[in-house]
């Protein structure tokens, strides 16, 4: 019964009750355009047939909308509900879409061939691109819609709007006031690219790091580092492969069991600077006393931990590029979002 259902057309049931297509077309979407008794007999005819009605795709591609929004992600589906920065950008993203009357469809990629094809396939009427980098193909494949699209984070792409905070000027005020005092600074990183290699790295050549997102944090690590007259050959980046606090415990490990005797510790995220946090007070030394720390987004769990942080709002920015997706009606250069330094006590008292 379902696969006959599926066969039977509008025209069908317009020729079985002896009207023009448009006429059964107006029965459903515009019944005050036939009149009552014609109606009637266009839904006896289709109720015959097994009809179900129109097919909704149909009528929003003749408006030339589809009252959805893409969210091109190059993580796991999961990501969106383990990761909680992601967890605030999507519900701006979700904010949005409702107070607007439309959907939203997450798009997860894994770098394999299918990819440009889901996104070619995607009902939508405008994209938003998690962080990615240059050389991933979804950006081509994006761009090859015609549809509009924002970036969240990076990279800048020639007609996408990109959406973010100032990364480079935000980790250079964090890590001038996480080694105000330091002798042995050393980082906690996203990963560098998308094998999401973990690792140490002294004195990292920001040459190899293709995610702009971590690529500007270093470059704004770097630079406190030479304002502070440290030497970036040996200041110590362990790259984590996952924005998570578990990670971060296991990088820590790493860092002192390769004999990194670190004093101050500047984080890609609040979730790495709250694992570092269990992993270094496990060692007996305190913190702000022995060692001093901070990390990103001002989370609520770094304000009960008096953890110095950026402050910056994923839930705005998620807002922000929804807004900017679904209404902007030409190229712009760039959207920059507020951030401002949290000071709290990881990073005073020494």
């Amino acid at each position: 019964m379902t696969a006959n259902r599926r066969r039977v057309t509008l025209d069908a049931v317009a020729a079985a009750a002896g009207v023009s297509r448009m006429t059964a077309s107006y029965a459903y979407n515009q019944p005050t355009r036939v009149a009552a008794t014609t109606r009637q007999r266009v839904l006896a005819a289709a109720e015959e047939l097994g009809f179900l009605g129109p097919d909704p795709s149909g009528r929003f591609l003749r408006q030339g909308a589809l009252r959805s929004l893409g969210l091109v992600l190059g993580e796991s589906l999961s990501y969106v509900f383990e990761d909680p920065q992601a967890t605030r950008f999507v519900a701006g993203l979700a904010q949005v879409c409702t107070s607007n009357g439309y959907a939203l469809t997450i798009i997860p990629t894994t770098g394999g061939p299918q990819d440009g094809e889901r996104i070619a396939a995607a009902a939508v009427d405008a994209f938003v691109v998690w962080t990615t980098t240059a050389d991933d193909p979804v950006l081509d494949a994006v761009r090859a819609t015609h549809r509009r699209a924002v970036i969240h984070g990076g990279p800048p792409v020639d007609g996408f709007t990109l959406v973010g905070i100032d990364n480079r000027a935000a980790a250079r005020a964090l890590a001038a006031e996480v080694w105000a005092t330091s002798s042995a600074p050393a980082v906690l990183s996203f990963p560098l690219d998308r094998d999401r290699r973990a690792g140490v790295h002294v004195g990292l050549d920001l040459q190899r790091v293709a995610y702009p997102v971590t690529l500007d944090r270093l470059a704004g690590f770097r630079d406190a580092a030479g304002d502070l007259g440290l030497d970036w050959s040996t200041v110590p980046v362990a790259v984590c492969s996952l924005n998570h606090a578990g990670h971060a415990r296991a990088a820590i490990t790493e860092l002192l069991a390769a004999g990194h005797q670190f004093d101050g510790l500047a984080a890609m995220s609040d979730q790495q600077a709250l694992g570092a946090r269990d992993a270094i007070l496990v060692t007996g030394r305190t913190i702000p006393a022995d060692v001093t720390l901070g990390g990103f987004d001002d989370s609520p769990e770094a304000a009960v931990a008096d953890l110095t942080s950026v402050h910056q709002s994923l839930l705005d920015q998620g807002a922000r590029a929804a807004t900017l997706a679904l209404r902007y009606a030409g190229a712009a250069t760039g959207t920059v979002d507020d951030w401002q330094l949290s000071r709290r006590a990881s990073t005073s008292g020494r």
